[in-house]
């Protein structure tokens, strides 16, 4: 633009009043800061996964083992990281569902250290915008990475299918804190097929019940409140029996009592798989802090809460 255009378009008044021109200002400058803060976090998480990572001693028979957190919040990045470099013809895609802002999830370590695309899937509207800022928008840390506003249900599950580039993705992990179980069935009754599944567990259901929340499509866990806290989500044993049936082998689940791994074995080497040791059932430190109860006590507060018992139950 020439010198003289500038001139021009420099007298010409702004149509906006001057307190909203202020705030245009002040609002791209917070964007800007903001996004700045955001890879400021990502520069920690990943001298924080670096860190971590070196201190482990790996026992290809032991998934804790293989524990490491950079940008997940209980050592699912390094479980997730040791899966992916077993995995006999890996394609390093990923979906999420559940992403939150791009930064603490499952999926971050694989889409911005080690390049994987994927879809990252999250019902928040702040949270889905920071995260395509972030990784997937112009400027943004990963280009291969498409960011999705969606807060998914049962009914709309399958759809979500249409914008992954692979129904078999390497790795596949939820969080939604609620309907986890109706959404995964129908995921996999739609064609999705990937080699490794996490997925978030309630161990206040406890290591044996086969149990999960009744199906609300507007579900929504209430973390104001002690009891609404603990009504979410399906029990491991339910999640055993589930992907057993689908084909899957359990793997383990993780120190805090949060998330569980699952593999699709023939896309193992079966000596690999067949030796893992895993832990079956931990329970969550974090409800376990709130609550000042164990599992059993944290069962109780929700026992009259309306339940669906699923295939394979084993407890009361």
């Amino acid at each position: 633009m020439g010198t003289a255009v500038r001139g021009m378009l420099a007298r010409i008044p702004s149509p906006l009043p001057p307190a909203r021109r202020a705030y245009a200002r002040h609002s791209r400058r917070w964007r800007f800061e903001r996004l700045l803060w955001r890879r400021q976090v990502v520069a920690i998480a990943l001298a924080r996964a670096a860190a971590s990572s070196s201190l482990r001693e790996l026992d290809p028979t032991d998934p804790l083992s293989w524990s490491f957190t950079g940008f997940s919040q209980n050592g699912e990045d390094g479980i997730i990281d040791y899966l992916t470099r077993r995995i006999s013809e890996p394609n390093q895609y990923f979906v999420e569902i559940g992403a939150s802002d791009g930064m603490e999830n499952n999926t971050a370590w694989l889409a911005i250290a080690k390049r994987y695309g994927g879809v990252m899937v999250e019902g928040n509207e702040a949270a889905s915008t920071a995260c395509h800022q972030l990784i997937s928008g112009p400027g943004g840390l990963n280009i291969r990475v498409e960011s999705i506003r969606l807060l998914v249900t049962r009914e709309n599950a399958p759809a979500l299918l249409r914008t992954a580039l692979h129904r078999n993705p390497d790795v596949f992990s939820i969080d939604i804190d609620g309907n986890d179980f109706y959404v995964v069935a129908a995921l996999l009754e739609a064609g999705l097929r990937p080699r490794i599944c996490a997925v978030e567990y309630n161990s206040a259901f406890g290591p044996t019940r086969c149990l999960t929340i009744e199906y609300s499509a507007e579900h929504a866990v209430d973390f104001d409140d002690v009891r609404g806290s603990l009504y979410y989500g399906v029990s491991i044993n339910a999640w055993r029996h589930f992907f057993a049936s689908h084909g899957y082998r359990f793997v383990t689940v993780e120190a805090s009592g949060t998330n569980a791994f699952f593999v699709d074995a023939s896309e193992f080497d079966e000596d690999f798989t067949s030796a893992l040791r895993g832990l079956d059932f931990q329970e969550n430190e974090w409800q376990r802090m709130r609550t000042g109860l164990g599992w059993e006590g944290q069962f109780e507060l929700i026992a009259n809460r309306p339940l669906v018992r699923l295939a394979g139950d084993g407890g009361p």
